[in-house]
């Protein structure tokens, strides 16, 4: 497949954010030609699928990102051979990545901005707790926030969501805290990254957008 034109139009409104490409629905041929197009960072939510495209792209310098929840009994499986970390969640999840990690993991705490019962992530109220307990664990830098808005057409809920996550990300960068920079914000997705790179998205996780059929 030919992405020069879909990754214009999408750089066109991102600039030079990172561009994450979700791999959920990609096949390795498909992501060897999106590499080939200039996209080196790919994000997967599913564990065996990032080892097999791992595998069958070993010959790339893809940087590699997971993006879904990472259930405990799994992180032994992954936690090395990925760069980044979007989902972390619990300090469960942050004491596996500290018994199998074994150079500091660039993590980006999730938190549940859409504040859906059903959504992965930690509260709002919790977070900054929360980040400051992750001191405890010396394989864990964190680098930012994530967070998911709500899957709705209302742009006012979407961008007020994001703006919620910019103010959580502010106030922990003025707490000046050693092992949490959280200098970077993960958010936006197809439907909604150009409302997430306005309210100050770093990292933006792309798929349908990338990978639909055209024509």
């Amino acid at each position: 497949m030919d992405f020069t034109s879909r990754l214009r139009s999408i750089r066109a409104v991102i600039g030079d954010r990172v561009l994450i490409a979700a791999t959920k629905y990609a096949e390795p041929p498909l992501l060897r030609d999106l590499f080939a197009a200039g996209v080196v960072d790919m994000g997967e939510n599913r564990v065996q699928a990032l080892l097999t495209k791992q595998e069958a792209l070993a010959d790339l310098p893809i940087r590699w990102h997971f993006i879904g929840h990472l259930q405990t009994n799994k992180v032994a499986k992954i936690v090395n051979r990925i760069e980044t970390l979007h989902s972390l969640d619990s300090l469960r999840l942050a004491a596996e990545i500290q018994r199998w990690r074994k150079t500091p993991l660039a993590c980006f705490v999730e938190v549940n901005i859409s504040e859906e019962p059903a959504k992965s992530g930690v509260s709002i109220e919790e977070t900054g707790e929360f980040v400051e307990k992750l001191a405890e664990y010396d394989t864990i830098k964190v680098v930012g926030l994530m967070g998911m808005a709500a899957d709705t057409e209302d742009t006012e809920a979407i961008r007020a969501a994001f703006l919620r996550l910019r103010i959580l990300r502010d106030d922990l960068c003025r707490r000046g805290l050693s092992h949490a920079p959280c200098e970077w914000l993960s958010m936006g997705m197809s439907h909604d990254y150009p409302i997430a790179v306005q309210c100050g998205a770093t990292h933006v996780r792309l798929g349908s957008i990338l990978f639909r059929n055209e024509g």
